[in-house]
């Protein structure tokens, strides 16, 4: 995008020098010229405004519109005032300039999804027909050749403040559109989250006026509160950011599309975040619900507590077990029941050889390696565990409901082996 020190450049290249920067100058350049010239130029605007029209729609292909009469209008509105003013402040070097006209032009650049390019071309082209025709017309006119001088700068002055003014409604223009943009890209957002789920044609007619592409498939991502120091996160464009709700959170459209999880994941370095499971759109708060249970567990300890991204698909048996605690606490309490009378740590040891036991098979060797614990220890562990559950050990729904509760009494914490 152009920018305005860029259309300052640009215009004056076309002068001998740069235009001068002080008030004083400036006025110095316009009362140079007699006043009366003024006068003698006004009866042949019309005719240099056909001439800057005719070259700026041969020239420039944006503001080659011949079909478009409002568009034709609205570029002869700009010539004729920019020419009308030029004379006047020839007439009256104070007179300061009537911007509006210059900043609906810019403005109007930035409705049409133009950048300042097609602009400063246009004002070249403006200030060299000017230009000739004021050579032109110079003997007749009356003018010196350092009058002459000075008023071909004046006019590359004159078309750094116009540059000014147009690239300051161009700039609002776009300020708006973007701020727009967002309250829509928010509003979506919201709509998306919304309990009961907000009808496909009322998502779809949002998502067009955000220029939202509807994805196939929708991941929530909750985030944890940033830390002192840390940047904001990176996000592409097509992600919806809600940072400022109470419990931020993003919508991540097509999360599993190429590249999508490493995009992600470099985003949002310096935060802790969980990503919930891809899911229709219709289920999106769905899917963020998944990731806040998922960053509460990480919060607590019982999920990996590194900065970085948590994928809830990595550990769905643990939201499972976690879903109901006080269901798993009941539970725990009669399947435990055998272990309750002896001290912590022998708790702790037994309930860790059973864990292994469990998950791994039963050979000794292998639960002895996976707790890095001598094979006859294991055995002794073992021996222990009969004693204490008896047949209760070889019963399918009590060894899964053991499973169960000794996964989550290791997710909370246990004391080491």
């Amino acid at each position: 995008m152009a920018t305005k020190e860029h259309t300052r450049i640009a215009v004056r290249g076309l002068g001998g020098r740069g235009a001068p920067d002080d008030a004083v100058s400036d006025q110095r350049l316009w009362g140079s010229t007699p006043s009366a010239v003024a006068r003698l130029l006004r009866p042949g605007l019309s005719r240099i405004a056909e001439q800057v029209i005719g070259e700026i729609v041969l020239r420039i292909p944006e503001y080659s519109r011949p079909a478009d009469e409002t568009y034709v209008k609205i570029v002869r509105l700009a010539v004729d005032e920019a020419l009308r003013q030029f004379v006047d402040r020839i007439e009256n070097p104070s007179r300061p300039l009537e911007a509006d006209v210059f900043r609906t032009i810019g403005r109007g650049e930035a409705n049409e999804g133009r950048n300042l390019d097609p602009l400063q071309t246009a004002m070249r082209l403006g200030a060299r027909v000017a230009w000739r025709r004021l050579t032109e017309q110079a003997e007749d006119l009356g003018l010196t050749p350092q009058q002459l001088y000075d008023l071909g700068e004046a006019i590359f002055v004159y078309l750094d403040q116009l540059a000014d003014a147009a690239a300051e409604g161009f700039d609002e223009a776009r300020a708006r559109a973007a701020g727009e943009m967002e309250r829509r890209r928010h509003r979506l957002l919201n709509l998306l989250l919304s309990r009961p789920p907000a009808s496909p044609d009322a998502i779809a007619d949002l998502a067009r006026t955000a220029g939202w592409r509807l994805p196939r498939t929708v991941a929530g991502v909750a985030l944890d509160e940033r830390c002192g120091g840390y940047r904001p996160p990176s996000l592409p464009p097509d992600v919806l950011a809600g940072l400022d709700r109470p419990d931020p959170c993003l919508i991540v459209p097509d999360p599993g599309g190429p590249g999508r999880a490493q995009t992600l994941e470099a985003g949002l370095r310096g935060w802790k975040a969980a990503i919930g499971p891809a899911v229709p759109l219709s289920a999106a708060a769905t899917s963020l619900r998944w990731a806040r249970e998922t960053l509460e567990l990480g919060r607590r300890g019982v999920l990996s507590g590194r900065r970085g991204l948590v994928r809830c698909s990595d550990h769905m048996a643990t939201l499972v077990v976690f879903r109901d605690e006080e269901l798993v606490n009941a539970l725990a309490e009669v399947r435990l029941a055998p272990l309750a009378h002896l001290r912590p740590s022998q708790q702790d040891r037994l309930a860790e050889t059973l864990l292994a036991w469990l998950r791994h098979g039963r050979g000794a060797g292998e639960v002895a390696a996976r707790l890095h614990v001598h094979p006859q220890t294991v055995r002794y562990r073992l021996r222990q565990l009969e004693e204490l559950y008896g047949d209760q050990l070889s019963d399918p729904d009590v060894r899964f409901e053991l499973e169960i509760v000794l996964r989550a009494r290791q997710a909370v914490g246990s004391r080491p082996a």
